[in-house]
């Protein structure tokens, strides 16, 4: 095999803050990451240490606001940040991403109290968020959600299950979208659940064929009480705030997938170049060069659009179409690269020897997150064409 170096992305940073930021992630990511990646995914072993390290090192908080305890860093740099993380081990890149949805609620609708009291230890203090939005029978179809939270006194009772929660029974508070009206997206309210809640129960987690570090559990709610302190923004608010979370949320997504693509080609280069067959290297058939070159150009593709989408949310200017943009394009991007880089191993890229194949089962979830990719077609088309006629 060959002895190359995985590419070092050149990255164009905003200010050298960001660049010493990026230089940190890429330290944390050799030194305590890499080493134990393959080893803990195939165990199913979720690094929650290393999670309290990363919060730590203010990795958990980066594009909130510094006055909230934030890193004050723009979507442009966090996002990179999440595409390092991923690209040595998505559990983690997808981890920050999550924990990252889960503060959004009370930093962009909470009150002033809230966010003084709350964010700074949500933010830097060690804990793991969640964010739960989907349930059995609501996936895509949010706003048909069905647990409810019915109030009595200074108290809301919460009653249902939540569905597909990454971090699900591990997390310390999970951002909770709840029925507090009639039917339909206005009937819907966030509340902020402590992880230790009496009557929040975890299921086991699910079962999946990637990504088998991160637990995702459905979550039972029986009778969970919680203070009207901790309900998020007015009553009927929660599904405009769930829809600005995902915006926000699917350029996470992109830059995992890009991140996820990038490990992918740089294990594929590595090895055609140290493959010999019929006395010279793989990486010398036109075949390999060209599909290596497309693979390249993908990601390349992939990470200037996430990026134009984020620069567009850090001046303050409309996303939602780029966001859905950028999800749809690099998660299929990050699907098709990986296929490729199985080819350009061969064999072995078919076994648990070689990473590629965790990359591969590791992007196919990329396409259903957040959003699966047909939603995100949706939304391209009412962005354009206006919605749908009933």
């Amino acid at each position: 095999m060959s002895d190359r170096a995985p590419r070092t992305v050149d990255r164009l940073l905003p200010t050298e803050e960001a660049q010493d930021l990026v230089a940190l992630v890429r330290d944390i990511s050799r030194r305590e990451i890499a080493p134990k990646a393959a080893e803990e995914e195939d165990a199913g072993h979720f690094p929650r240490e290393l999670f309290r390290l990363l919060s730590a090192s203010g990795l958990l908080a980066l594009p909130y606001d510094t006055a909230l305890g934030g890193g004050g860093q723009p979507y442009e740099v966090y996002l990179q940040v999440l595409e390092e993380l991923a690209a040595v081990r998505l559990t983690v890149g997808l981890g920050v991403s999550v924990h990252t949805l889960a503060c959004h609620a009370l930093a962009g609708y909470g009150s002033k109290d809230q966010q003084t009291e709350l964010l700074p230890e949500m933010l830097g203090g060690g804990l793991l968020g969640a964010y739960c939005l989907s349930e059995p029978a609501s996936g895509s179809d949010a706003a048909s959600l069905r647990t409810k939270a019915v109030r009595d006194g200074d108290h809301w009772v919460l009653t249902g299950t939540k569905a597909w929660i990454t971090h699900g029974g591990i997390a310390d508070f999970y951002t909770v979208l709840a029925r507090t009206g009639a039917d339909g997206p206005r009937g819907i309210t966030a509340f902020l659940v402590p992880g230790d809640a009496p009557g929040l129960n975890a299921a086991p987690p699910e079962k999946k064929m990637g990504m088998k570090g991160s637990p995702t559990a459905q979550l039972h709610f029986d009778g969970v009480r919680v203070t009207d302190d901790r309900r998020i923004g007015d009553e009927g608010q929660g599904f405009t705030i769930a829809l600005s979370a995902l915006d926000s949320g699917r350029l996470g997504i992109a830059a995992c997938a890009v991140g996820v693509a990038q490990a992918a080609l740089d294990e594929a280069v590595a090895y055609a170049t140290g493959r010999r067959q019929f006395g010279r290297p793989v990486a010398d058939f036109q075949g390999l060069r060209f599909l290596l070159a497309d693979m390249a150009t993908r990601i390349e593709a992939g990470r200037a659009l996430y990026l134009a989408a984020a620069r567009l949310r850090d001046t303050g200017r409309p996303f939602s179409q780029q966001a859905a943009m950028a999800k749809l394009f690099c998660t299929d991007m990050a699907m098709q690269v990986t296929i490729d880089a199985v080819q350009v191993l061969g064999g072995y890229g078919y076994t648990a020897d070689f990473p590629a194949e965790r990359y591969l089962r590791e992007a196919k979830v990329l396409q259903i997150v957040e959003g699966t990719n047909q939603i995100q077609r949706m939304v391209i088309a009412r962005h354009l064409a206006g919605p749908e006629t009933r």
